[in-house]
């Protein structure tokens, strides 16, 4: 049960990323540096708390997962969608502080390029809840 539970946090959080990808980040774009930097502030603080829940969550699932099965696929899979908070703290949260010291009424186009680099980062976390996604997967698939 706990492994299958680490697959579905694991797939909230890649779907959470991609929909902030493909979905978000594009309309966010779309907008003046003002707007998208005052669209950007409470909407990263929401994905914030829920994705960083979300990894741990999955991650501590997924190791309980490894104690009862032995199966190392369920530590491969904690290891990397835990990896998102490093990955977050160490690459992204340089862009966040620029952003979130910027007021929007002083925001400019190097504003409006950080927020696009943002995108681009996050992307990462796209790809690490992938990976995770596909990890727990093949470890669930395998116990079958």
């Amino acid at each position: 049960m706990s492994g299958l539970l680490a697959l579905i946090t694991a797939a909230i959080f890649f779907g959470a990323a991609i929909y902030i990808n493909l979905a978000e980040q594009p309309a966010r774009l779309a907008l003046d540096a003002g707007a998208a930097l005052r669209e950007w502030v409470p909407a990263y603080r929401r994905g914030f708390e829920m994705q960083a829940s979300l990894a741990i969550v999955s991650c501590l699932l997924g190791a309980m997962a490894w104690w009862q099965t032995g199966n190392a696929l369920w530590a491969l899979g904690a290891a990397v969608i835990i990896l998102n908070w490093p990955y977050t703290l160490l690459v992204i949260m340089p862009v966040n502080r620029r952003l979130e010291t910027t007021r929007p009424d002083q925001a400019n186009a190097e504003t409006h390029e950080l927020i696009a680099r943002w995108g681009r980062l996050h992307a990462g976390r796209s790809a690490l809840g992938a990976v995770a996604t596909m990890v727990y997967f093949t470890a669930a698939a395998s116990a079958l």
